[in-house]
C-alpha cells in the first residue's frame, strides 16, 4: 500500500474517531481508554483478592485475569428515558429459583449501530439514591461468548430525561463464578436481538 494512501486511512481514522466521541459524549480517546482499563483492573483486584470476593479460596490460587472484549467506544450511548407513567413492582426470577424485588421505573430508548433499542431501567428496592439504576440484560452473545444468565451495568442518570449507557462496562453476576450465589435474570424486556460484544466475557474456569 502506498504510503499516501496509509495517511488518508489513518486521517478518515482519525476522524472517524473524533466523530464517535462527540457524538457519544466520552472524553478524548485516552482518557476513555484509561478509565476503562482502571476499572477492569479494579474487578480483577476484587475478584481475585476481596473477601466478599464470589470466587473460592481455591479458585482464587488459580485465578489470573478476567476476559473482556475489545473496548470500542461507539457501544457507549446517550439514552433517552422514558419514565412509566404506572412504577410497578417486578418480582425478577433468580438463579437459584428465588425471586427479587425490583421497581419498574422507565425505559431508555437509544440507537445502537443504526437501530432503535429499548430497555428496562429498574431500581432495587433497598436503592436510596432515586438516580440510580439497574441494568440486567441478555444479548445474542449470551450462553456463547458471554455468560448466559445475561449481564449486568450499574448506571447513574446524568440528565434530566437521559441516561448514559456504557455497555464496555457490562460485567458478569456473582453466579457466573460460583453458583452457590443467586442473582437475577434479565427481564423480557431486556433480551436484546443484537450481540453486544463488548465488556466482559464469560468466565473460565481454569
Amino acid at each position: 500500500m502506498k504510503s499516501k494512501n496509509i495517511l488518508i486511512i489513518g486521517v478518515l481514522t482519525v476522524v472517524a474517531l473524533a466523530v464517535i466521541y462527540t457524538m457519544t459524549g466520552t472524553e478524548s480517546p485516552e482518557v476513555y481508554l484509561e478509565k476503562i482499563e482502571k476499572e477492569r483492573d479494579r474487578q480483577y483486584k476484587f475478584i481475585k483478592f476481596n473477601i466478599d470476593s464470589p470466587l473460592t479460596e481455591e479458585q482464587k490460587k488459580d485465578f489470573k485475569e478476567l476476559d473482556f472484549y475489545t473496548i470500542d467506544p461507539s457501544y457507549k450511548v446517550r439514552a433517552k428515558m422514558v419514565e412509566l407513567e404506572e412504577k410497578k413492582m417486578v418480582e425478577l426470577p433468580m438463579t437459584d429459583g428465588s425471586v427479587e424485588k425490583y421497581l419498574k421505573h422507565s425505559f431508555a430508548e437509544f440507537d445502537l449501530n443504526g437501530k432503535p433499542q429499548k430497555l428496562l431501567l429498574l431500581q432495587s428496592m433497598k436503592e436510596a439514591d432515586k438516580r440510580n439504576f439497574f441494568l440486567a440484560f441478555a444479548d445474542e452473545t449470551s450462553g456463547e461468548e458471554t455468560y448466559g444468565g445475561g449481564r449486568y451495568i450499574n448506571l447513574r442518570q446524568d440528565g434530566k430525561n437521559s441516561i448514559t449507557i456504557d455497555f464496555n462496562l457490562a460485567y458478569n453476576p456473582y453466579c457466573a463464578y460460583n453458583p452457590d450465589f443467586a442473582c437475577p435474570l434479565p427481564p423480557k424486556e431486556n433480551i436484546l436481538q443484537i450481540p453486544i460484544p463488548v465488556g466482559e466475557k464469560d468466565y473460565k474456569k481454569e
